[in-house]
């Protein structure tokens, strides 16, 4: 079956029930899938902290509805249980036609694109939804009953009542409820709430959390003792399916005949991946080394080409800058050729520069013409990207969907950008980002790599030509 925590908006503490319900299950020594519906790095995180095993997305925007379902099947086929964390609330999502009818989405009702309701009937599966009581009394039936009967054809089998301030105001919220005969599987008090830390991108990484194990033990506790275990269980077996790769992303294993080498930049600095871009390059033929520029002193010996993901390096800037001997080596491969796939924190390393929110700045790579200054203004949202010119990893006039995520700028534009972008609203205007130096690809877009299986081919070849 499997089931999908969605809240009734942003910050109703879906994530902590998520958490907290993966946890209890981690206690009972389950082998658990975990899924987070949208582009978010960060709370897949916790879930493989918890799980032990990757967390995957789900989100047809950066991918397409045939990958979202195949993610799904095949991910659950090894796991018992398997739990899906919706994104802000439940009907939240994208309204593009022009958006929709390019990814094939053809139904009328395209205004929740995207969204946790669009991934639940797309999946075909249950619902169960977060309510945030701390201000609602009666008033808790009539947002039960319109989101339960907004989409007939979202299931909503039940609610979780967060954030309840004593028995009577418990009393309170079920007398209201009752005639709407929906279950109320769990209920958590307003002094139960278990805070995680976090700063200016969302919840800080697990890695950076010292009592980790401690919050996770705590969030068990508090399952087993609120939520109707026994009622909830079955609804997170999973249902063993074939599933079916979409023709758009087969492509035969190994399809680069001899392994290419690729450094990936993993540590605390470095870590917004999915890992099925790791999949798809280990399909393709690449052979993946990590190193982190915050701890090593040498690079992987025999690289062929680089990959730095997004992450914080702005919080772990004068570090990054300390480490000398990892920055002459990166400038020296980089200015050889070496094929190089950057994105967000990956640009900021490659700068020659970053500017802290103190105002601090720290040298960094400085293969990049510019430098990156951390600002309070949110670049955040699914953008439309066409490359320019040609590049190590796409051809002129590619058309792509990726997503940004960040909170810096550079201090200049490039001459010649490498990326034309739109975001996801018909007013928009195209605004140009994206360096291409030498056989650097860098930008502040993040790709999930199945939605631009060619485009890592291209990269891959371009890695093998550069000799081992």
């Amino acid at each position: 079956m499997t089931l999908i925590i969605a809240g009734e908006r942003s910050g109703v503490g879906k994530t902590t029930i998520t958490l907290a319900l993966l946890s209890l299950l981690a206690k009972k020594k389950s082998s658990i899938q975990s899924f987070k519906i949208g582009p978010d790095y960060i709370d897949p995180m916790f879930h493989q902290t918890i799980t032990g095993r990757p967390c995957r997305n789900l989100d047809p925007i950066i991918t397409s509805e045939d990958y979202v379902k195949y993610c799904f099947e095949y991910h659950c086929q090894k796991a018992n249980y398997a739990l899906i964390e919706g994104v802000m609330g439940l009907y939240d999502g994208v309204s593009w036609q022009n958006f929709a009818q390019h990814h094939g989405y053809h139904s009328e009702n395209i205004n929740n694109y995207g969204s946790t309701a669009h991934i639940a009937k797309i999946l075909k599966l249950p619902v169960l939804l977060v309510i945030d009581c701390s201000k609602l009394s009666g008033s808790v039936a009539a947002i039960v009953s319109g989101y339960r009967n907004f989409d007939p054809e979202v299931n909503i089998i039940g609610v979780i009542l967060n954030r309840v301030g004593s028995d009577r105001h418990l009393e309170l919220l079920e007398l209201a409820l009752k005639p709407l005969n929906i279950r109320i599987f769990g209920v958590l008090y307003r002094n139960q709430i278990i805070t995680i830390p976090d700063r200016h991108l969302g919840l800080i990484p697990t890695g950076e959390i010292q009592e980790i194990k401690m919050i996770f033990d705590n969030l068990a506790h508090l399952a087993q003792e609120n939520f109707h275990w026994s009622e909830l269980l079955p609804y997170l077996q999973t249902e063993k399916q074939q599933p079916q790769l979409p023709t758009t992303y087969k492509y035969q294993s190994k399809l680069i005949k001899k392994p290419v080498k690729i450094a990936i930049a993993k540590d605390k600095a470095f870590n917004f991946y999915y890992q099925d871009n790791f999949d798809i390059l280990e399909n393709l033929g690449a052979e993946i080394v990590f190193f982190s520029p915050l701890a090593d002193f040498q690079l992987p010996d025999n690289i062929q080409g680089f990959y730095f993901g997004g992450g914080f390096p702005e919080i772990f800037a004068s570090e990054l800058s300390a480490n000398e001997t990892i920055l002459k080596s990166l400038q020296k491969l980089l200015k050889k050729g070496i094929p190089t796939y950057a994105e967000c924190g990956g640009l900021m390393y490659l700068s020659k520069s970053i500017e802290d929110f103190k105002g601090n700045i720290n040298k960094m790579v400085g293969i990049l013409p510019t430098k990156t200054v951390m600002t309070r203004k949110l670049n955040l949202g699914y953008r439309q990207l066409t490359t320019v010119q040609s590049n190590c990893f796409s051809d002129k006039n590619t058309t792509l969907w990726g997503h940004e995520f960040h909170r810096s700028q550079t201090s200049n534009f490039p001459d010649k950008p490498l990326l034309k972008i739109k975001s996801l609203s018909s007013q928009s205007k195209f605004s140009y980002q994206g360096w291409k130096i030498k056989q650097i690809y860098a930008s502040y877009l993040h790709l999930h790599f199945a939605s631009c299986l060619p485009q890592v081919i291209r990269f891959l070849e371009h890695c093998s030509s550069m000799k081992a």
